[in-house]
């Protein structure tokens, strides 16, 4: 099993995490944040597909699909960090 459009994915995560980290620092209200980062993965999504040999989706809407949930997915990878750290 090739591993390679798994790892652009993960790719796309940690990038809108660090988007996320930065709309963070600057003064704008945090119900943002999760918008920020989907249009970020949404656009990464695509670049992704059109750069990455074997990246997961072949067409445009799947692509940004894929980009979204990637996106999503460092908001809620942020908020398992926080809520590990409440419980500690």
């Amino acid at each position: 099993m090739d591993f390679a459009g798994v790892a652009s994915v993960v790719g796309i995560t940690v990038i809108c995490y660090l988007i996320g980290m930065v709309a963070k620092a600057v003064p704008l209200d945090n119900k943002w944040i999760p918008v920020i980062v989907g249009v970020a993965g949404a656009i990464l999504g695509v670049v992704g597909m059109k750069v990455i040999p074997d990246f997961p989706a072949t067409d445009i809407i799947n692509a940004l699909a894929v980009g979204i949930v990637s996106g999503l997915a460092s908001t809620g990878a942020d908020q398992i960090v926080r809520q590990q750290k409440k419980t500690e």
